[in-house]
């Protein structure tokens, strides 16, 4: 083994396991560890490559849950590396979209240790796209917003500027918003966008386990509850979502 090893940063894609990337699975076999999260193609892992011959990691980040914190994640991918091994950091959608990838990257960096990004398809725009909702359409909308909602919009935390949103005529797609819907969709009435505007909820999308309703922005939240829709779970927002 090299005395000097490396971490592949690899985007898994929106759910399905043969969403990955050809490059992401090619670096998923060559790798001798692989540290997993909870969304992407973890599940499935063995279809993509010989996890008998691998050291699998769950550092898995739930919503809400116990997790491992990205400053241990971040150890383990130096160590391993340091140890000479290549290390296959597996996470879902694409790692630079929400998902703390450039952190890991910056890690690396700083330690001296060799760092390569594969890109993963998001699933931002995969998942409404796996129920026929585009994005964008010629003649409707010429823009989309991809916005986390994990932090509430009246935290004083936010980054996010909800109001302006509503007011920007672009198609919304908001991911890890679960939780705070309700808050979401009574925030972006607040700041002019209507009730009746078209939306639509995918949860665990491209996978066997996909559910997907229409509705409006007005009765989002009421969606939610009367369909137990739980993470991971897309939703999106404009007239997109109703053609």
């Amino acid at each position: 083994m090299s005395d000097t090893g490396k971490v592949v940063l690899i985007g898994g894609g929106p759910g399905a396991w043969d969403l990955i990337t050809v490059r992401g699975m090619r670096a998923l076999q060559a790798a001798d560890v692989i540290l997993t999260d909870h969304l992407g193609p973890t599940s499935e892992l063995d279809k993509l490559c010989d996890v008998e011959a691998k050291e699998v990691i769950d550092v898995a980040k739930l919503p809400y849950s116990r997790q491992v914190s990205q400053e241990k994640t971040n150890e383990l991918l130096v160590e391993h590396a340091r140890a000479g091994k290549t290390v296959a950091r597996l996470k879902g959608g694409d790692p630079f979209v929400f998902g703390r990838g450039f952190e890991e990257v910056q890690a690396c960096a700083a330690a001296g240790v060799p760092c390569e990004v594969i890109p993963g398809v998001t699933s931002a725009v995969s998942v409404p796209a796996a129920i026929g909702v585009p994005v964008t359409q010629r003649g409707v909308v010429h823009a989309f917003t991809v916005v986390s909602g994990h932090v509430a919009p009246d935290n004083p935390s936010s980054l996010v500027d909800w109001r302006a949103l509503a007011a920007s005529g672009a198609t919304l797609c908001v991911i890890m918003g679960v939780r705070n819907v309700a808050a979401i969709a009574a925030e972006l009435q607040a700041g002019g966008l209507a009730a009746d505007t078209p939306a639509a909820v995918i949860q665990e999308g491209t996978t066997d386990q996909q559910r997907g309703f229409r509705c409006t922005l007005g009765t989002l939240a009421e969606t939610f509850e009367a369909n137990e829709v739980g993470s991971p779970a897309v939703y999106v927002i404009g007239e997109v979502a109703g053609l």
